[in-house]
């Protein structure tokens, strides 16, 4: 889903390689993601986070070569939907998602939260209250498709969501939705705000275009069900200070 930190325009572009790409030979797939700490970021010239190892490790395990890029969200799911052997995560799999791409998950499981300034008037507790304020989101964000679901109409867009925040922290914007994962991140990292109310659960994984190899998706799928059941995908959400994410063993 750090959050506070504002992307350098030269960064969304982002390309970095994974060890298991022999130089001249073309990866298996190549991961897409965005700016969305701590799940996936930037960071001294790599990509980190906790979705970020949980792919990379898997990707190994099956024997994957792959290159991994960060960029604006909404350019990273169409690319995954457009081009063939891309995958993106951290994704949010919704109905209207369903069948545009092949699954792997879940990378987690998480409830969407809506939050505000810590200082701020602001009473939302309902979704008809919610609705009568200035919302923000991401273009193609999970946040965003959630946001349409509810019927939210006047929604103010931005490319990431270190934007969307310092919106929030602004004023421009009154509310905007996250995960709680996310939120508990942004307190810890003394984030003026806090919750106004809950919102849905979601599941969350890759979703890859669909000319990626069945056997391909099906190894991935086997070595994430094996980082679950160990423990090594909760031993990776500790290192990171969030909670062990046990609901994902609920497949």
């Amino acid at each position: 889903m750090m959050p506070t930190k504002i992307v350098l325009a030269a960064l969304a572009l982002l390309a970095v390689g994974a060890s298991l790409v022999r130089p001249g030979l073309a990866a298996d797939i190549t991961f897409v993601t965005e700016e969305y700490a701590p799940f996936n970021y930037s960071e001294g010239g790599s990509i980190r986070g906790i979705a970020v190892e949980q792919v990379r490790k898997i990707a190994e395990a099956a024997g994957v070569s792959y290159r991994m890029e960060i960029m604006p969200w909404a350019r990273a799911l169409m690319l995954a939907e457009r081009e063939a052997r891309h995958c993106v995560f951290t994704t949010g799999h919704t109905p209207d998602r369903h069948e545009k791409f092949s699954w792997v998950e879940p990378l987690l499981r998480d409830q969407m939260v809506m939050i505000k300034r810590k200082d701020s008037p602001i009473v939302a507790t309902t979704l008809e209250e919610a609705r009568a304020f200035r919302v923000g989101s991401q273009r193609g964000d999970i946040g965003y498709d959630v946001l349409k679901q509810l019927g939210f109409t006047d929604i103010d867009l931005a490319t990431d969501m270190a934007i969307t925040l310092g919106k929030l922290k602004s004023g421009r914007i009154d509310l905007m939705p996250t995960s709680v994962k996310t939120y508990d991140a942004l307190i810890a990292e003394g984030e003026p705000i806090e919750r106004a109310m809950l919102m849905e659960g979601q599941v969350y994984g890759i979703a890859c275009n669909r000319t990626v190899p069945r056997e391909t998706i099906d190894a991935l799928q086997r070595a994430l069900d094996a980082l679950v059941t160990s423990g090594d995908q909760d031993a990776i959400f500790a290192r990171y200070g969030l909670p062990p994410n046990t609901r994902t063993a609920q497949r």
